[in-house]
């Protein structure tokens, strides 16, 4: 076996163990159901709020009850909700702008839900007594508050919800919201009492039961929170692991921050976050409340003492939409929120996600269509690695041209291997041929291969981003199928489980015959073996690849038609000429027995 083989073959392999190993640890993405018994029991669920002691620790306090009661809308150009005032929650809220599937017709995305829906899910603020005040003198989760005379939220009209605790104290909330997903949260006291008051403020996002996750390895899902310079991430299953807070009756982390921070929950999509006024301290708790089933995140700033015939505020911000990277960096750089960006999940390798993400967006926003930009940007990386590709391209060239003298160092060397090593390298040296150059350019692809697997599936800008005809929903994978001619025929394509791999679209068949081609650049190989293994080679991989998402397997089509054309035009330009027709048709002769011996 002569060591362009050798090269060839290690070079097969280790793509072939690559997308594998990839394709066992990532399989394509399933939507886990809702059992209706679940569903059932979280309506019944309850949250526990803090309170401030005299020492400024907290203790179980009150819990969130189901209540009807009067409701302000909301309205924005990309929410629609509401909040109850019962406890002055935001406990309804749908994203305008997303639906949940491409059908016409189809329902905007839900966000937050209230008690007594089958998912509550919703954010409240309050204080918590300290001193000589009690819980009666604060309002609480289920107070009732008096609306002002705006009764709808809107970008330009912010409401205002009253409640006087009958003994001198009057509290005020001020809530506003911008044209896409931050609400701003001022919380004021007036104390008319003849004695100083003393309080803690607090936010509260609270989630009953687990939420239907995806469940991917490549995708983190719960509590993301940014703590001064750190980010951290925790599970659902992380959060019913932390320690018992025994005076909350609670698991809890719970870190103190100095300057910048937020903490919320996390989708694959969508996300709500606390976030105190940037500079401002505050304590940031993650919390599971294990009787009630209940995962919540809490911001409680420091006590505020109020004098007496004196007012007080704290304003703080609540984000509850989508995670889309123009609108989070724009909070990050105008509003100063330490490191938002970070909140969408850029994994370990986001030194090449970021940026990757970045050139997609600049070119989307260029052509106006994300297909065409991976294809844009599939370009762009080839231009970026085309001196390692000329190289490489070059070695091989070369490699042809040193067939007959490796010939001869075969016969010479018979079988004595060190010899063989010796001369082959020899050879290499004086030729300036690197064998294992051929290799390089495939290495660096792996890693940009999986960051732009990870931007597809993580970026909200690819969800149901059409490229043209068929291919509605890049992120998803090709809808057409072989098995009704790719809609020709009148039915729907079968749904396979397991085996849907085998219902192959378009996309994934272009690539198997775009890989193919690539290969006939190249002889087949002598050997039998080896050349079962290429002729193999891209009719696996149109499998393996066939369930990935539509964009990945256009950026990989795209690859290997530039790839193609380099090589080519590469080759030709040392003096050898490939006979793609000529390697074509050899590959449908069959091999006589007499040489497969």
């Amino acid at each position: 076996m002569d060591d362009q083989n050798k090269n060839l073959i290690l070079a097969s392999v280790l793509s072939f163990a690559v997308i594998g190993v990839w394709y066992m640890l990532f399989p394509p993405e399933q939507v886990q159901p809702v059992d209706p018994e679940t569903a059932a029991v979280t309506q019944q669920t309850e949250v526990v709020t803090p309170q401030a002691a005299a020492d400024g620790e907290t203790v179980p306090a009150e819990t969130v009850q189901t209540a009807e009661a009067p409701r302000i809308a909301i309205e924005t150009p990309a929410l629609n909700g509401s909040i109850s005032l019962a406890g002055g929650r935001i406990d309804t809220l749908s994203l305008d702008r997303y639906r949940e599937t491409l059908d016409e017709g189809s329902p905007a995305v839900p966000l937050l839900s209230p008690v007594g829906s089958a998912s509550p899910y919703y954010a409240l603020y309050g204080w918590a007594p300290a001193g000589q005040l009690d819980s009666a003198d604060v309002p609480g989760p289920n107070t009732v508050w008096q609306a002002g005379s705006n009764t709808t939220l809107t970008p330009t009209a912010p409401v205002e919800l009253t409640w006087d605790n009958g003994n001198g104290l009057t509290f005020t909330r001020t809530i506003s919201v911008d044209e896409d997903y931050m609400f701003s949260v001022k919380q004021t006291v007036t104390n008319a009492t003849d004695a100083e008051v003393r309080m803690l403020p607090y936010g509260i996002i609270a989630r009953h039961g687990e939420p239907d996750q995806t469940k991917f390895f490549i995708l983190h899902e719960g509590v993301v929170r940014q703590t001064d310079k750190e980010l951290a991430e925790l599970s659902y299953e992380d959060m019913t692991d932390l320690d018992l807070v025994e005076r909350e009756g609670a698991l809890a982390e719970v870190e103190d921050v100095q300057e910048n921070g937020w903490i919320g929950f996390t989708d694959k999509y969508w996300m709500t976050t606390l976030i105190p006024t940037p500079g401002q301290p505050f304590t940031s708790v993650a919390k599971y409340v294990p009787s009630a089933d209940i995962y919540q995140v809490e911001t409680r700033l420091p006590i505020v003492s109020v004098p007496a015939g004196q007012t007080a505020a704290v304003d703080t911000m609540l984000f509850a939409g989508a995670k889309e990277w123009e609108t989070i960096k724009h909070y990050e750089e105008d509003t100063g929120i330490f490191r938002f960006d970070d909140s969408i999940d850029w994994g370990m390798f986001f030194f090449l996600t970021k940026p990757i993400f970045q050139a997609l967006h600049f070119l989307s926003g260029l052509i106006g269509n994300m297909g065409w930009s991976i294809i844009a940007l599939t370009i762009l990386i080839k231009a970026v690695l085309f001196p390692l590709a000329y190289k490489s391209y070059v070695s091989m060239a070369r490699m042809k041209e040193l067939q007959p003298e490796m010939e001869k160092i075969k016969e010479r060397a018979g079988d004595d291997r060190q010899k063989l090593q010796q001369e082959m390298m020899a050879l290499y040296k004086s030729k300036k041929v690197n064998p294992a150059s051929g290799c390089l350019p495939i290495l660096l692809q792996i890693p940009i291969f999986f960051s732009l697997y990870k931007v597809i599936f993580v970026t909200i800008e690819l969800r149901h981003a059409p490229w043209f005809g068929w291919i509605r929903d890049l992120s998803a994978p090709d809808p057409s199928s072989i098995f009704n001619l790719f809609g020709i025929l009148p039915f729907a394509a079968p749904e396979l489980g397991a085996f849907q791999f085998l219902s192959l679209g378009i996309l994934p068949i272009l690539l198997g015959i775009s890989m193919w081609l690539q290969q006939k650049l190249n002889p087949a190989p002598a050997d039998p073996a080896q050349a079962m293994i290429f002729a193999w080679m891209p009719w696996v991989f149109m499998f393996m690849l066939g369930n990935f998402a539509s964009g990945l397997v256009i950026y990989w089509i795209a690859n290997n038609t530039i790839t193609f054309s380099q090589q080519y035009l590469i080759m030709r330009s040392q003096g050898y000429t490939p006979d793609l027709l000529g390697n074509i048709k050899s590959g449908f002769k069959k091999t006589p027995k007499s040489e497969s011996k």
